[in-house]
């Protein structure tokens, strides 16, 4: 690898969050240290595919596949020195509930075993370092199994020569202006430098001198230090390895071992919990609002919804009866902050952020006047840390709902910084 070069591919690219960290990423580095040289972006079932295009439009084609991955032979993706990819997380998302998520066995979980084939087939010319993002609830995923499918994709990922390092980090706490938790892993083969820096004091490594400690500064949470052997025979053929995780892994257990940062190598897990201790400039929902007078009239709430709006972000204990079977049980829900506080980063945007209706999770906001109102497209786009219209051209609901399922620049931008210093 050209040290003042790192090529990447940009797996489940989205409308481009990675690509726009790493441009951010060289621009503080002063140089294009960072290049994609190949994406892909594939959303199934759709006749539009509005992410796809948005990226084309704001990247160009040159090196972009809008086609299913799992038809996309490896030998036609390019090499490359980082593997990065936000794949999709439908399956381990909060928004279903844990009985119903189907894990890495569902539809979208499936999409695991698509990065696998890549790196798996690529052999001796697989990537030295990969960045994946996921939601954090992927670490106790499925229910009846906790932690099984990261435990699989760590088991692979160590079969494959790779020491990985991951961390749960919530934007919010390092100073970034949306509450949104993600797992962010990182891997290194081998044979990079960065594997060779480490010298086997894992407590030090996930609070000093790894990538995520250098961008995340924390401090350990005491008495939560766990250790599991996840591979007992390195020398096992690798299906049976794999399989044997998948099997056994936790059986039984309630609750998961994975705690928010840890590290596996050689088969081996080092996880703890760690307490966030940024000290640095902060940004919240209040920074990134428009001007009231530019903010079109359709975002602000008629005065005929507003006790509905009231009514949906409040506290609730009432008899509700199921519709299909006149099962009669008793609903309870807490009270959402509303209108929502200005002067703290704003809550997760979710995909159904989009629309006039009245909603519990949509943001509203009070305006000087004293008017509430809905969040505009690019406010959602600033609080993603996306450049101004980056989703433009599109209905709002379509904008919002492409910035639900984006992630925070900025978090990727730091990893990106993060990952160059130790290289």
């Amino acid at each position: 690898m050209n040290k003042n070069q790192i090529n990447i591919i940009d797996l489940f690219a989205g409308v481009g969050g990675f690509r726009v960290a790493f441009q951010k990423a060289n621009k503080n580095l002063k140089g294009e240290i960072f290049k994609v040289v190949w994406g892909n972006q594939w959303e199934p079932g759709k006749k539009v595919q509005y992410a796809a295009e948005i990226y084309k439009r704001q990247f160009g084609e040159a090196g972009f596949v809008n086609e299913d991955i799992a038809k996309v032979k490896t030998e036609d993706i390019p090499n490359h020195d980082l593997m990065v990819g936000g794949f999709p997380c439908q399956d381990y998302s909060v928004a279903t509930t844990k009985k119903l998520s189907g894990g890495i066995e569902g539809k979208k979980g499936v999409l695991w075993w698509q990065i696998e084939r890549i790196i798996r087939e690529k052999g001796k010319d697989s990537p030295e370092f990969l960045l994946f993002e996921n939601v954090d609830r992927l670490i106790s995923s499925p229910a009846k199994q906790r932690g099984r499918d990261f435990a699989i994709m760590l088991a692979c990922l160590d079969m494959l020569g790779y020491m990985v390092e991951w961390r749960v980090i919530d934007a919010s706490e390092y100073g970034f202006p949306q509450r949104r938790k993600r797992i962010y892993f990182v891997g290194y083969k081998k044979n990079s430098k960065i594997y060779k820096s480490f010298k086997g004091n894992h407590e030090d490594w996930l609070l000093n001198t790894g990538t995520f400690a250098k961008g995340f500064p924390s401090k350990r949470k005491e008495g939560t230090v766990t250790v599991i052997e996840l591979i007992k025979d390195r020398t096992k053929e690798y299906s049976k390895v794999i399989k044997d995780v998948s099997d056994n892994f936790n059986k039984g257990g309630k609750t998961t071992p994975f705690r928010k940062t840890g590290v596996i190598l050689d088969g081996k897990i080092y996880t703890m919990d760690v307490i966030p201790n940024y000290k640095g400039k902060k940004t919240t929902l209040g920074d990134i609002l428009i001007d009231e007078k530019d903010v079109p009239q359709e975002y602000f709430i008629p005065k005929e919804d507003l006790e509905k709006w009231k009514y949906l972000k409040g506290a609730k204990r009432e008899k509700r009866i199921q519709k299909a079977t006149g099962f009669e049980y008793n609903y309870s829900e807490g009270a959402i902050t509303y209108p929502d506080a200005l002067e703290r980063p704003s809550r997760t945007i979710i995909t159904g952020e989009g629309g006039k209706g009245p909603s519990r999770f949509k943001h509203v906001v009070k305006t000087l006047s004293g008017r509430l109102r809905r969040l505009t497209p690019m406010e959602l786009e600033r609080l993603d840390m996306f450049p101004d219209n980056h989703t433009d051209g599109y209905s709002p609901q379509t904008r919002a709902f492409l910035m639900g399922n984006a992630l925070v620049v900025g978090v990727i931008q730091k990893i990106a910084e993060s990952l160059y210093e130790k290289m």
